[in-house]
């Protein structure tokens, strides 16, 4: 009897326990925030932002790279005549006596097309495109469509492009390297909306993120971006537009001076590279490019600043710094809508999106599998 009723005791002050334990559970639960996944690589780490006017830069370091000496990009191949690159129509081929064939641009180019070019990679590197990169010539400029890799050997490639010079159709049939990437709100709108008209407006107003009423002026606008077209630019061309005289002045110092801080707060890694950088404009992180290895961002990392800074001189000049864990949540995996492209053996390419969030990856499936590149952004539109 004295043995039931203490058993009861010790019962009901253990159930007791047990319910204010889990009511603490609960309430130290709801306190918690939301868990953010794990970066795409356990590798990646992130350095203290380069801050400058309305924009700020997070180097995106890692311990480990992967070799990727052996691609080739699109302006070592155009510079030195490994790629060819001309309008549609515009390819003959002659037989040779060493490999059989040999590809050329007849005299005329019939059957150009506005959205199409045709590209043959001579080289015996396979070669990486990104979407964004601008090809200079033909009957009009235009930039590529979408991250791919073009395989040693393989036949003329049609390849899906965005006219990027409103004004112009007429002579010319190659293409030459313009060490030139378009700035983000116009890379966006060839990546992910995969739209002309799009294009075009993004290049002629410069950025499409939309600005709050009292927002300070950003340094060109659309109307100063006219007024170069105008002066000097009359076949909208976006080379001669933010290369100009007005603008390019602009961008040029705004280069330099992060490009200095850049190289002051990468200069004394030890046993780590730079990867990548996370971008963002005022407090609003917005964009990412990601490379298997250091090499890699070495060699895209000029013409990306310059794109990044187009970006920032036609946003508002909001002085906000942005988090280190808003800029950490760019390394995130996404959970959302995925769709998928590839070319057996060669590469394959994949866009996740999540909310208001973007993320390409490309992946090379030769000669080992590898995140070639990885793109995230924060859409404007």
């Amino acid at each position: 009897m004295e043995r039931s009723f203490f058993a009861g005791i010790v019962a009901g002050l253990l159930g007791i326990a047990t319910t204010v334990g889990s009511l603490g559970f609960v309430w130290a639960a709801s306190k918690l925030p939301h868990p953010i996944p794990p970066p795409a690589d356990s590798n990646w780490r992130l350095l203290e932002p380069i801050n400058y006017e309305n924009i700020a830069v997070f180097p995106v370091i890692s311990s480990l790279a992967q070799d990727t000496s052996g691609f080739l990009t699109l302006d070592e191949g155009l510079s030195r005549g490994e790629v060819l690159v001309t309008e549609q129509g515009a390819v003959g081929m002659v037989r040779t006596r060493d490999d059989g064939r040999r590809y050329v641009p007849p005299n005329s180019a019939s059957g150009a097309s506005v959205n199409q070019l045709v590209l043959i990679n001579r080289s015996k590197r396979p070669l990486l495109l990104l979407a964004g990169e601008l090809v200079s010539g033909g009957k009009q400029d235009r930039i590529i469509g979408k991250d791919r890799i073009v395989p040693v050997g393989a036949e003329p490639l049609p390849l899906d492009v965005f006219c990027v010079e409103h004004g112009r159709w007429s002579s010319g049939s190659q293409f030459v390297a313009s060490k030139t990437i378009v700035h983000p709100s116009v890379r966006e709108q060839a990546a992910i909306k995969q739209d002309q008209n799009e294009v075009w407006s993004a290049v002629s107003n410069g950025s499409t993120a939309r600005a709050a009423a009292a927002a300070p002026r950003a340094v060109f606008s659309a109307a100063d971006l006219s007024a170069t077209v105008n002066a000097e630019a009359p076949t909208q061309s976006y080379d001669k537009i933010y290369k100009s005289r007005r603008v390019g002045g602009s961008v040029d110092s705004f280069v330099d001076a992060v490009q200095t801080r850049f190289a002051k707060a990468t200069s004394h890694l030890k046993g780590e590279q730079v990867v990548g950088v996370i971008v963002a404009y005022g407090g609003e992180v917005a964009w990412s490019d990601i490379f298997a290895s250091s090499d890699l961002f070495d060699q895209y990392w000029p013409k990306l600043l310059r794109s990044y800074a187009v970006e920032a001189l036609a946003r508002p000049g909001l002085r906000e710094v942005a988090s280190a864990n808003d800029a950490r949540e760019f390394l995130r995996r996404l959970n959302g809508r995925e769709t998928q492209e590839s070319e057996p053996g060669v590469y394959r390419w994949r866009e996740v999106t999540e909310g208001k969030l973007s993320l390409i990856e490309l992946e090379a499936l030769q000669p080992k599998p590898m995140t070639v590149h990885r793109l995230l952004l924060h859409r404007t539109s």
